[in-house]
């Protein structure tokens, strides 16, 4: 992979590159019963990069399966599925497009775009590290970023819920998206 020096930075030359499935994970994380956390994750998505010639002028997008919802428990999942939260015959994707990319000193972005979740869309403003760039045993070109973010499911319609006898909810109302990845030239 060619490379180039921006602000002490060594990325990727221009161009576009796609998500490597195979080493990306999306995953979130939700309280349960105002006391524990439960992890899930999205197994079937798709995305890309185009870094720009200016780094800040780059973009990005990401399509993600509703269907692919995975907590490891299948009662949940089916749940999960249901018109109760991701509705997935009606919604089958969950879509991002960043807007802009701010710098936000040293290897550490902010990434602006329209979240959209069962026909809802908000902008969401991602915190990206970027990881680095590199060239795998295989002699393939690859390069890396952490995200997170957090968002209120309800601005979503992601609505039900029950109360607890002891006070609170059942379900948390902040999920924090966790994405770990890598990204390689797109064919």
């Amino acid at each position: 992979m060619t490379t180039r020096t921006w602000n002490g930075l060594t990325i990727p030359v221009a161009g576009t590159y796609a998500l490597d499935v195979a080493h990306t994970s999306i995953g979130f994380v939700v309280k349960h019963m105002m006391v524990s956390k439960v992890r899930g994750n999205f197994s079937e998505f798709s995305g890309s990069i185009t870094i720009a010639e200016d780094l800040l002028q780059s973009t990005a997008e990401l399509t993600i399966k509703t269907e692919s919802i995975s907590t490891g428990v299948g009662d949940r999942d089916g749940h999960l599925r249901s018109d109760d939260f991701l509705s997935v015959e009606k919604f089958p994707e969950i879509t991002f497009r960043s807007k802009r990319v701010v710098a936000d000193g040293g290897d550490e972005f902010k990434v602006v775009g329209d979240l959209t979740i069962r026909d809802v869309t908000k902008e969401v403003e991602l915190d990206v590290e970027y990881g680095g760039v590199g060239t795998n045993p295989w002699g393939q070109p690859v390069w890396g970023f952490s995200i997170s973010t957090e968002v209120d499911r309800e601005e979503f319609g992601l609505t039900w819920n029950q109360a607890l006898e002891t006070g609170g909810v059942l379900v948390g109302k902040k999920v924090k998206i966790e994405i770990e990845g890598e990204a390689n030239p797109a064919a």
